[in-house]
């Protein structure tokens, strides 16, 4: 994806070179091949991400330790991404996949006797936050932000038993749409209640995170979280 884009706003950049006065429509297209260049950098460090944990999974795994898993929403774009970086690494992983009528499709990369299909979206969501041991938010819509507040409500609220590592990753991205600093701010939430989540733009910063929390979590011999679901 990071190579199509790039190679697609050359192209509307050759092609504006070429006229003396570009359209409208050309303008537009040249702005959002700009977006789409941004944004496919994205896909590839989910890709990278998601190798990286699969290929330190499989490690654990061998040594007869706590067995993880990559998980996605199945469908397109990151979730794709994060899939194919699992298959990439040789290692499984989930898609909980939703029917929409015109959107979602399975994505090929998926185990695929790990690939399953929902038709709520309240019932998906609580089978991500039951098995998740930890949340990586990449850009996304509305259903991104849907999952990841809920997530955090649950964890501030103590809903939830589980210490869980939330990352929030890209904060070009995520600085732009929201800012949740202001509600601390405002009073809305707590100071504290920004410590819930982590905002990191490198694969590698992330790796790392994930690794030291999940192995307190986990995988020593005194880890809280060793015997809980």
């Amino acid at each position: 994806p990071g190579k199509e884009a790039r190679r697609k706003f050359k192209d509307i950049q050759t092609r504006i070179k070429k006229t003396s006065r570009p359209s409208r429509k050309l303008k537009v297209e040249l702005k959002n091949a700009r977006r789409d260049v941004i944004m496919s950098a994205y896909y590839d460090d989910a890709v990278r991400l998601s190798e990286k944990l699969a290929r330190w999974f499989i490690e654990i795994e061998k040594k007869g330790n706590h067995r993880f898993a990559i998980c996605t929403g199945g469908g397109p774009g990151i979730m794709e991404a994060a899939n194919l970086g699992a298959k990439k690494a040789g290692g499984i992983s989930v898609g909980l996949n939703i029917s929409l009528p015109m959107e979602q499709y399975p994505n090929p990369y998926q185990t695929r006797e790990l690939s399953f299909e929902f038709h709520y979206f309240f019932i998906r969501k609580f089978w991500f936050f039951y098995l998740a041991k930890a949340l990586v938010v990449f850009p996304g819509g509305f259903g991104t932000l849907d999952e990841f507040f809920e997530l955090v409500t649950i964890i501030q609220t103590g809903k939830s038993k589980k210490t869980m590592p939330v990352i929030l990753f890209g904060s070009e991205y995520w600085n732009d749409v929201m800012n949740i600093e202001k509600m601390a701010y405002w009073g809305t939430i707590s100071p504290d209640d920004l410590n819930l989540f982590r905002v990191i733009d490198n694969v590698d910063e992330a790796f790392e995170y994930l690794k030291k929390e999940l192995t307190r979590l986990y995988l020593n011999s005194t880890s809280p979280m060793r015997h809980k679901k």
